[in-house]
């Protein structure tokens, strides 16, 4: 195999991270993020759907139940960016909402069964490639990974990955 690949010499000197290893790992999770969204294409394109779209059924998927406006902070989009995306979502019948008990004026997405059917497609060729990538890495690579990607992550994104896990153990979120 030619090109770079990844060895024990990967961590070394961890203290003395090099701008060449950090420019490294930029480079290759921007190549990460293209070569999945890029595998994701041909269901998007035979659902007539864009990565906006993508956006909002991946975060409906591990948030359902989310406020609008709430979805809005997370994918970092305008007010009028997400509704035309929402309402294409809603006129394919992949959406449902739901006024919020505590304020009649929020309304909660989540998604249908249609719009979870077509999340889980999507979500099937990520499964693939990570579950390809950490068995190849091995469990040690996997736990580091996460500790990585953790340490990545702003506090708001934190607390956001803590309650989808807590609302995982609880019940909460179900297929």
């Amino acid at each position: 195999m030619s090109g770079y690949r990844p060895s024990d010499e990967a961590g070394a000197g961890l203290l003395f991270l090099r701008e060449e290893q950090i420019r490294l790992a930029q480079t290759m999770m921007f190549l990460a993020t293209r070569d999945m969204t890029a595998a994701m294409e041909p269901i998007l394109a035979e659902q007539k759907l864009g990565r906006a779209h993508y956006r909002v059924l991946q975060v409906l998927a591990f948030s359902p139940g989310i406020p609008v406006s709430r979805l809005q902070e997370v994918l970092g989009v305008t007010k009028q960016s997400l509704g035309r995306t929402l309402g294409e979502l809603q006129a394919r019948g992949y959406l449902e909402s739901e006024s919020c008990m505590r304020d009649r004026r929020q309304r909660l997405l989540r998604l249908s069964k249609e719009g979870q059917s077509v999340e889980a497609r999507l979500f099937a060729v990520v499964r693939h490639r990570l579950v390809e990538a950490y068995r190849e890495a091995g469990g040690a690579a996997v736990e580091g990974f996460r500790r990585v990607m953790w340490g990545m992550l702003s506090e708001s994104s934190r607390t956001m990955v803590a309650d989808d896990a807590a609302g995982r153990r609880k019940g909460r979120h179900g297929s």
